[in-house]
């Protein structure tokens, strides 16, 4: 019986292909659209999720808080500090710095160029991976020494020495009133796809970047305002950073309130929240657009009964049951939307994956996803059916076979 009334359902909508493609039209872009939103949502959620895993999901902070209006020299970080965290929480910290950074003036011959300076120890590679393509990477000496030696990337190097390979290149540049000579002691190259040049500012640089020794940029006072570190990924983090935060504390004779720590996993997590929110809200008005195809589903039906009133007449005469003409009708109501719900998730899976592919990054369709649109247009269909399958189940069969 269930294949007899989708054979009929789908000749009548071959019989009136037009009109079909019409009704369907509002599920299409419905379906279509909410497929599309909430993919592109979950496809930047998860290129943000990957973006915190290079930046390091265990990266954090920590601080003196903006709050405490009695800040005190002491609550200011030093080396020895530095070397007492390292000390006491031991392979629990894969990485630590000061996280001190610096903007000045890299001047070479005639060039000058606004640069950012990032201060970092020796493996600090080994927490942010980079390809050297030219030289070498800062080592021990460098940041015991306190030499002024920097790495930079290729971008950079071609921007203020007008080629690549920089390295044994020097240029001028003053960082906290001294000017000095600084030299290039290597050049590396950083992959990262489309969304992630984005991220970081575009295709068009104007500025510069380096790293050197973190010690130079503690020079002359040697006091701090961050702690910079990288947990291991093999820990309790939260657990860690409760009592890192307590540690440091005791450390100033504060109290751990008075300390703010800033962590990826946190940030992660709002972005995360937001664009999770957003998507379903965004998702959400899309969604409106299958009440209306629903409403334009009765309404054709409603046409499809009335031009059937004599087809319906003949069945009941022939023994057709209240109950049949009313599955019939409902069938072809749900085929007529699942029909519509299947092309629009086509076009919608294919926008996504074509968006993807012109930026370059992989794009994120859950199944779970496509399953509750056809079966959301597959129930929408049924919904808006009933009222005009009943009218027809409910047509006096005298009167449907007087009908013209």
């Amino acid at each position: 019986m269930l294949f007899e009334n989708m054979a009929m359902a789908f000749s009548a909508i071959r019989a009136n292909k037009m009109r079909s493609f019409l009704t369907m039209l509002g599920i299409i872009i419905g379906i279509g659209s909410v497929i599309s939103i909430v993919s592109i949502g979950d496809t930047m959620r998860s290129l943000f999720s990957d973006l915190y895993k290079n930046v390091g999901i265990t990266q954090a902070y920590i601080s003196i808080g903006y709050w405490v209006d009695d800040v005190r020299q002491s609550d200011y970080f030093t080396l020895d500090d530095l070397a007492r965290v390292k000390e006491i929480f031991g392979d629990e910290i894969t990485y630590i710095d000061s996280g001190a950074s610096a903007s000045a003036e890299a001047i070479y011959k005639r060039t000058t160029l606004n640069f950012d300076y990032t201060g970092i120890d020796y493996n600090y590679i080994d927490v942010q991976p980079v390809d050297i393509v030219y030289g070498r990477y800062l080592n021990e000496g460098d940041i015991l020494g306190r030499r002024k030696n920097v790495v930079m990337d290729v971008d950079s190097a071609r921007m203020l020495f007008g080629e690549e390979n920089a390295v044994g290149k020097t240029f001028r540049t003053t960082i906290y009133g001294d000017t000095d000579t600084y030299t290039v002691v290597g050049v590396y190259k950083e992959d990262i796809n489309a969304f992630q040049a984005l991220m970081m500012g575009g295709g068009s640089r104007e500025r510069g970047s380096a790293f050197l020794p973190y010690t130079i940029l503690t020079w002359p006072n040697d006091y701090f305002y961050y702690l910079h570190l990288y947990a291991s990924e093999d820990i309790d983090f939260s657990q860690f950073m409760t009592r890192m935060i307590a540690y440091v504390a005791k450390s100033k004779g504060r109290e751990p309130g008075d300390f703010r720590a800033t962590t990826a996993m946190d940030e992660m997590t709002q972005v995360d929240s937001m664009m999770g929110g957003l998507s379903m809200a965004v998702g959400g008005i899309a969604a409106i657009s299958l009440l209306v195809g629903g409403i334009g589903i009765m309404n054709i039906m409603l046409v499809s009964v009335t031009e059937r009133t004599r087809e319906i007449g003949i069945r009941k005469s022939l023994g057709a049951k209240t109950r049949d003409i009313m599955i019939q009708f409902l069938t072809e109501s749900a085929i007529l939307s699942a029909c519509g719900g299947i092309i629009g998730i086509l076009i919608g899976v294919g926008l996504v994956s074509l968006g993807g592919m012109a930026l370059g990054v992989g794009t994120v369709v859950k199944p779970g996803v496509i399953i509750m649109a056809v079966s959301f247009s597959a129930l929408v269909g049924i919904f808006f059916g009933i009222y005009p399958a009943s009218k027809a189940a409910k047509a006096d069969p005298i009167d449907a076979l007087r009908y013209e």
